[in-house]
């Protein structure tokens, strides 16, 4: 990998920020893992929609979880849905990657992605969110990740086409218009 200017290797490694500014030029370069530790290479998904939500098992909208799945099985060969795991409002979402699994296959019968436990606030801002809400790295506007079940849809291309806040339902034609 290429380093920029002054960002040397060490300020890649150690600082979440350093890393989104020099993956901004692409999502597909963002490194995440899913629910059992496995590297996700987001380019597989070039040429399709993706639908990221911050994603929590005791939150009022928890049931989300079967619309986000609906979505998913309708508009699968051309939409990849990505849950990421969050526990930053309310402590909505304590349980282990085992436990978090265990709870989607069960009680929602989840087939899309699930990824690692994440921060999408503050100091430690997982990278993707970085990119997802800030202008200055997704071309597009800034925004805040209010609570669990924010989401934000990127387009075929890998550009942020918008952002939904928790009361949209996954179904809604706010998102299903950008999928016909």
């Amino acid at each position: 990998m290429k380093f920029l200017g002054s960002i040397s290797k060490k300020a890649f490694a150690e600082q979440p920020e350093s890393r989104a500014i020099l993956l901004s030029t692409n999502i597909y370069n963002v490194p995440i893992s899913d629910i059992n530790g496995n590297s996700i290479n987001l380019s597989e998904f070039r040429g399709k929609h993706i639908l990221f939500v911050n994603v929590a098992s005791k939150c009022g909208f928890t049931k989300q979880y079967k619309d986000l799945e609906k979505l998913y099985r309708e508009y699968n060969e051309k939409l990849m849905v990505i849950g990421l795991p969050c526990n930053q409002f309310g402590s909505q979402e304590p349980g282990s990657s085992e436990e978090i699994k265990n709870f989607c296959e069960m009680n929602y019968g989840v087939s899309f992605i699930i990824t690692e436990k994440i921060q999408v606030k503050g100091r430690n801002q997982h990278p993707l969110y970085q990119w997802l809400t800030q202008k200055r790295l997704n071309g597009k506007t800034n925004s805040t990740v209010r609570w669990n079940f924010q989401k934000y849809l990127v387009g075929p291309d890998g550009e942020l086409i918008d952002f939904y806040y928790s009361t949209t339902n996954p179904m809604s034609s706010k998102i299903t218009k950008n999928l016909a």
